[in-house]
């Protein structure tokens, strides 16, 4: 078969994004699991634009005209898990049209119908919401005729069943679309991307041993014990770059580094080194790093030491030149990001890039590139016109300001203010560029960072006594 008209045949089940096969394709004679005639299977592997590798397949038997799709996943193993929760009003069919990437161990759940589509139950897909569920639909129904033979309750149940579901598939009911996969590779398209969706709530969290045994990952344990800081500064430095070893060791110079053993997300054991720092003009802060000999991942992190600040913290930059942007910047977890020249904002719970040490253009970068890994589909065929333009407008933008054709305002906001960007001079007050605002949080900022259930009253009275 021709390279075109398999991808177009792929194309047609699941969708490539516009991408081009990487490798030789693969045609091939399998066994229809309905008609017991022979069909053919078509795959290749890709790439989709801004998201990763992946292997797909599309099977059509000519017989009795079954068709499936499968997708695997054939890049680096992600180190979080991730749970996309996308809320759909009656009425919005634009919102049943998004694409959605479901790993063979993600599960779907929609809450209004008590409805879950357990991992075991389908292999990986490539689809959109509306796609889903009418195959979920389908699915139910197939079996519906043997079902009124051998238990009539239970298949007039399902059928009551199916038109709610049907229901939720056309757009005429309001439900919620909750997608969560442990191993980290499912996906829901943002069509408001860059920017933030409303709809749309993306939550990554880490992967307990449970969850590492389920996907087939083994930990190993190794011993804590503590090097020197010279293998402190490497570890650093190759956790991450060279950048934030040398911006971090301009404020301190630890003796030693401590180190303890974690399981990566590929599940072999590996190392995490850490080191506390004191920074000027900012506070007491936590250097973790980790890398893996087994699949090279490697990451870096800062969290804030010391106590809880009492009140939350504004920073604004107006960068003006370039020695701006090589100005050091530490962006905690809990921060957000504003850029008002852009019109952009990432959120402080959108956890797209985390607790970073950087520098400014450092900072953009890191931003607009964890954008568009998150964010899929960005270029593919799949993209309407007007959000290809958008995403285009915000890269030409984003390389204007990185170029300062024009000054642009940079804001960090922290509610547990953990977060820092070096003034040009020695005396903070005389950088007439960059202003610190302390505010009161709110209610809903401190139950957000879970400082309402925080006791501390029998600490605070061991230290008093």
């Amino acid at each position: 078969m021709e390279l075109g008209s398999v991808v177009e045949a792929v194309s047609a089940d699941v969708g490539t994004g516009g991408a081009a096969p990487l490798y030789n394709i693969e045609s091939f004679e399998s066994l229809c699991m309905h008609c017991g005639q022979n069909g053919t299977t078509n795959s290749f592997i890709t790439l989709i634009p801004h998201f990763k590798k992946i292997w797909l397949s599309a099977f059509d038997c000519p017989h009795c005209g079954d068709k499936n799709n499968e997708v695997m996943f054939v890049g680096d193993i992600p180190p979080h898990c991730c749970c996309y929760t996308l809320k759909i009003s009656s009425g919005n069919s634009e919102m049943l049209n998004r694409q959605v990437v479901k790993s063979e161990h993600a599960t779907i759940k929609i809450p209004e119908l008590d409805f879950e589509i357990q991992s075991e139950a389908r292999c990986g897909s490539l689809s959109t919401v509306e796609g889903i569920l009418m195959r979920a639909a389908d699915d139910l129904q197939a079996l519906q005729e043997e079902r009124k033979k051998v238990a009539p309750e239970t298949a007039e149940a399902i059928d009551q069943f199916l038109v709610k579901l049907r229901a939720c598939a056309a757009g005429e009911s309001s439900f919620t679309f909750i997608l969560d996969d442990p191993a980290g590779n499912s996906f829901i398209e943002n069509p408001f991307a860059p920017s933030s969706d409303p709809s749309l709530t993306i939550n990554f969290y880490d992967r307990t041993p449970e969850k590492q045994a389920l996907l087939g990952y083994q930990a190993r344990e190794e011993p804590h014990g503590s090097v020197g800081a010279t293998a402190g500064h490497r570890a650093i430095a190759q956790s991450n770059s060279a950048e934030i070893a040398e911006a971090l060791f301009r404020y301190t110079a630890p003796e030693e580094v401590y180190a303890f053993p974690v399981t990566c997300g590929c599940g072999s054991g590996c190392e995490t080194r850490m080191f506390p720092i004191d920074i000027p003009y900012f506070q007491e802060a936590i250097v973790m790093a980790s890398t893996c000999d087994a699949c090279g991942y490697r990451s870096s992190e800062l969290k804030a030491g010391g106590e809880v600040s009492k009140k939350g913290k504004s920073i604004t930059l107006s960068v003006q030149n370039v020695n701006d942007l090589s100005r050091d910047v530490i962006k905690s977890d809990t921060a957000s990001v504003k850029i008002p020249e852009l019109d952009f904002e990432l959120a402080s719970c959108s956890h797209t890039i985390g607790g970073v040490v950087t520098t400014v253009e450092g900072l953009i970068t890191k931003i607009s590139e964890s954008l568009e890994r998150i964010h899929g589909f960005t270029f593919g065929d799949s993209l309407e016109e007007h959000s290809r333009s958008k995403w285009l407008d915000f890269e030409d933008r984003l390389n204007k300001i990185l170029s300062l054709e024009t000054p642009w305002t940079l804001i960090l906001d922290d509610a547990l203010a953990c977060s820092f960007i070096a003034p040009a001079t020695d005396n903070l007050e005389d950088d007439k560029q960059l202003t610190y605002e302390e505010y009161e949080r709110t209610w809903e900022q401190e139950e957000e960072l879970g400082l309402h259930q925080m006791d501390t009253t029998s600490a605070d009275a061991a230290y008093e006594s």
